[in-house]
């Protein structure tokens, strides 16, 4: 099967199964397919801790999901090559101020960049860890484009330090005019680049006829309200397939996560039972059974218990929070309680995560390819070490 071939037949089936991983089980007190699939729904909630954590850790391969979901040809369409590198370890004090798993990463990442005669660019380069590391290893002078002045100053700084050939100039990637530092013969490199600004790099290295080694990441991070693939075999067989996905949709393809340290864990998940017993009773005080979206509040700055939380959340919505109904029951344990079952009902949603994000990434290919690029898609790590772990690879193929 080839990539068009893939591409056509993962979006036939996120289109045919799409009643099922778009519903957010933490949005619906009564998720919209419980009635089509009563058994499954039963199935789910009456998983064990144990098997919980099996199925989070790999969906795709779950006993527990197989008799409902094709997970099968989920797992086959899915699947990519891994990339065939040098493993060799780079020296240590090269990853001097990285952080050690990004440190990893960029090791098995920078294995990807191909040796380039022409200019070597890094787009979105933050400090430039990425500049620094692929200019060692690759001997060559690298241009690290950033827009904020800070993290510019910091990595020169870092470079000079190090002695390291990088030159960081600070420039809006989404402006018109960063195409400039792109020119035929060059390679443009990114690592995790979100959303709109790898799209941008897609676009403007399609343009000028530049190869690209890319790690995508949160598609999400989007001006646009709905998504408008990138390729013209994608927006057809959107079109003809009827899978039109919204901004929100694009999340679930990066809500994988590595393993946070436990005392995050514990947080996060205070957190998360905390707004949905505040869900359960602002349903009951505005006397509307729907979801009432509450903003984002960083860790640090959480109330320190959950009525404290919930009259913070409804001075944001602007909403009357009467004592009398706080007393009214235990909110907080139905919150807790409540957060099991999302766990456990989200796990249809998981097994059609790496799907929808190899259905993105392929989307990204196709692009290239009607560029007239060659194009590939590989893993260049292990999952462990970041879930976010393929590489786009684009060359030209012919002038454009």
């Amino acid at each position: 099967m080839n990539h068009a071939e893939r591409f056509q037949r993962l979006t036939e089936v996120l289109a045919a199964w799409q009643p099922l991983w778009r519903p957010l089980p933490f949005a619906h007190c009564q998720l919209p397919w419980a009635g089509a699939y009563p058994a499954l729904h039963r199935a789910l909630l009456a998983l064990d801790a144990d098997a919980l954590e099996r199925v989070e850790d790999a969906p795709l391969t779950a006993g527990e999901l197989a008799p409902w979901l094709p997970l099968a040809e989920l797992r086959a369409l899915s699947q990519l090559p891994a990339y065939r590198a040098d493993k060799a370890a780079l020296p240590n004090v090269w990853g001097d101020h990285i952080g050690g798993r990004k440190w990893r990463q960029l090791q098995a990442f920078v294995r990807c960049v191909p040796a380039a005669a022409g200019p070597l660019i890094e787009w979105c380069a933050g400090k430039g860890h990425l500049a620094r590391t692929l200019s060692r290893l690759r001997g060559q002078a690298v241009t690290g484009l950033e827009w904020q002045p800070a993290l510019c100053e910091q990595g020169r700084a870092l470079a000079e330090r190090q002695g390291a050939a990088v030159t960081l100039a600070e420039q809006d990637v989404l402006a018109e005019k960063a195409g400039r530092w792109l020119e035929p013969g060059g390679h443009a490199v990114a690592l995790h680049a979100c959303g709109d600004l790898h799209a941008a790099l897609l676009r403007q290295a399609a343009q000028k006829g530049v190869a690209l080694t890319l790690a995508p990441c949160c598609y999400q991070r989007t001006a646009a309200r709905h998504y408008r693939p990138l390729s013209m075999l994608g927006q057809r067989l959107s079109v003809e397939n009827e899978l039109a996905l919204a901004r929100d949709d694009l999340a679930l393809a990066v809500e994988e996560t590595v393993t946070a340290p436990a005392a995050v864990s514990r947080q996060r998940e205070r957190a998360n039972a905390w707004r949905l017993g505040f869900d359960l009773i602002q349903r009951e005080v505005r006397g509307v059974d729907e979801y009432l979206p509450v903003p984002s509040l960083a860790y640090g700055r959480m109330p320190t218990d959950f009525a404290g939380f919930c009259r913070w959340a409804a001075a944001q919505k602007g909403l009357a929070l009467p004592s009398t109904v706080l007393a009214q029951r235990d909110w907080e344990a139905a919150g807790h309680g409540r957060l099991e079952q999302v766990k456990r009902l989200e796990l249809v949603r998981h097994a059609f995560r790496r799907p929808l994000e190899v259905w993105l990434l392929l989307d990204r290919l196709m692009f290239m390819q009607e560029a007239g690029f060659d194009a590939t898609l590989a893993t260049f790590c292990s999952r462990s070490l970041t879930p976010r772990n393929v590489v786009l690879q684009a060359s030209p193929g012919r002038p454009l």
